[in-house]
This record gives C-alpha cells, structure tokens and sequence, in this order.
C-alpha cells in the first residue's frame, strides 16, 4: 500500500508562544529525524505542512513573521510538496486530499506538533476520508496545559489520552520503527 508522511506544523513558529518550552524538543527531534531519515531511504514521499494565520499581522504564524519556516534542528529533507493549512485539520480547505490520492497514497504517517490538536484533528479527518493512518506518538509535540477546571494537564498525559481516543478508531498506534516496518 502506498504511503506517504505528514509532517504537521515542525515550524519555527511555535518558538514564539508563551506556552514553548525545550524541555522534549531534543527528544521529538530525534524520533521527526529518525522518521524523515526512514522515510527518505524507503522513497516514502514526506510532505510538509505549515500551518499559515495572517492574523494578527506580522504574527508567529503569518507568512511576514519570517518563521513559518521547519524547526531549528530538523534534519533537512526533500519535501514531495508543502501544503499550507489555515484550520486545525491539513485535509480542510486545503488540496492535500487530491494530491495524494492522485498519488495512489491510501496509507499515511501522522507526526508533528501539537499531538492533541492538528495531528489529532488531521488523523481523525484522514480516517475519516478512508485513509488508513499510523499515527506516532513519540514523534508527536506538546506542552502541559490548564484545564477549565485550572489543573495541569501534563504533555504525557496529553500524549496518553490523544493515543487512547485514536487507537483502534482513528489510526493504528506506531513507534517510528513501526511505521516504517509497516510501510514496506
């Protein structure tokens, strides 16, 4: 089965939120590289999605900002194509959907940032589109968050309930060796 990687908003625009911290970036780095390397000597197309807000103006994630750009310390690599998203979901409003259907691709490999919110969103989209989708947690991106209630909802614990709600339903869940096995 064809299969391709989204690689969601690794951008250097998240270096600006009041939320970013570095404390696992060298961690999910590491398992993006490693995936993107995998991927690369497979000849499994990598796409690359930036996620674009031109509000406000001159914003992280504006186009003027200079930072919708990968992230510092992502390996370089050659991109099949870019897609640039404007909602949570890099399937809504966006041709991504076309372009890889024409490309016969029927599976994907879900990573990037942020684990709950665009990765999550795009692989519940994807599925429900008739993609089947490996989603890979280590090679996903958040940070610890306040919940209504003002408790801290660690990144871990983001991680843990993002992988329990996708799996079985969503996607299949993967290490970065498992997807790449999986791909083959």
């Amino acid at each position: 089965m064809q299969t391709a990687l989204l690689l969601i908003d690794v951008q250097q625009s998240f270096t600006q939120r009041p939320y970013w911290n570095d404390t696992e970036v060298p961690a999910f780095l590491a398992r993006s590289n490693a995936l993107i390397a995998g991927c690369s000597a497979r000849a499994i197309p990598v796409v690359r999605v930036f996620h674009v807000d031109e509000e406000p103006v001159g914003g992280p994630f504006s186009l003027s900002s200079g930072l919708i750009r990968p992230l510092d310390g992502l390996a370089p690599y050659d991109a099949a194509f870019t897609i640039q998203k404007h909602r949570h979901s890099a399937l809504a409003g966006t041709d991504l959907s076309i372009r890889l259907r024409e490309r016969g691709i029927r599976r994907l490999i879900v990573a990037g940032i942020r684990t709950e919110q665009c990765c999550e969103t795009t692989t519940r989209h994807a599925s429900d589109e008739g993609f089947e989708v490996d989603y890979v947690t280590e090679a996903t991106l958040t940070w610890d968050m306040t919940t209504p209630s003002g408790n801290t909802l660690t990144a871990a614990a983001i991680r843990e309930r993002t992988a329990t709600v996708l799996a079985g339903r969503f996607a299949t869940l993967c290490t970065v060796d498992e997807a790449l096995q999986r791909a083959t």
